[in-house]
This record gives C-alpha cells, sequence and structure tokens, in this order.
C-alpha cells in the first residue's frame, strides 16, 4: 500500500530545467516536498527519497 501511494504521488510530480542547467521537481499537493538536482534522473530519485521521508514521518504522527 505504501509503495502505490509513493508511486501514485510520483506520477503527479512537476520538473524544470533551471537557467543553470539543474533540474527542480515538487508534488502540488505535498507543498513541502521538492528537491533539485544535477540532472533529471537525480532530481528524480531526491524527490522520491524526499517524498518517501515527509509520508513516513506524517503517517507516524498520533
Amino acid at each position: 500500500m505504501f509503495s502505490a501511494l509513493v508511486e501514485a504521488a510520483m506520477e503527479r510530480a512537476r520538473y524544470w530545467q533551471l537557467e543553470d542547467g539543474t533540474y527542480y521537481g515538487e508534488i502540488e499537493v505535498y507543498p513541502e516536498v521538492y528537491a533539485t538536482g544535477r540532472t533529471l534522473e537525480e532530481c528524480r530519485r531526491e524527490l522520491e527519497a524526499v517524498l518517501i521521508e515527509w509520508l513516513q514521518d506524517h503517517l507516524s504522527r498520533p
């Protein structure tokens, strides 16, 4: 179930290439979840890691 939630959220991710050639990614429904990377793939991996950490933190709260 958790992996399905992550996968669904990552499908909503949006990415932009910045002026310096790096990438920025975010998931609009999770405003605190964003990442940057030197490549698009690096940005995707970092965004997924941030998302997982955010979900684990918020789902574990009482």
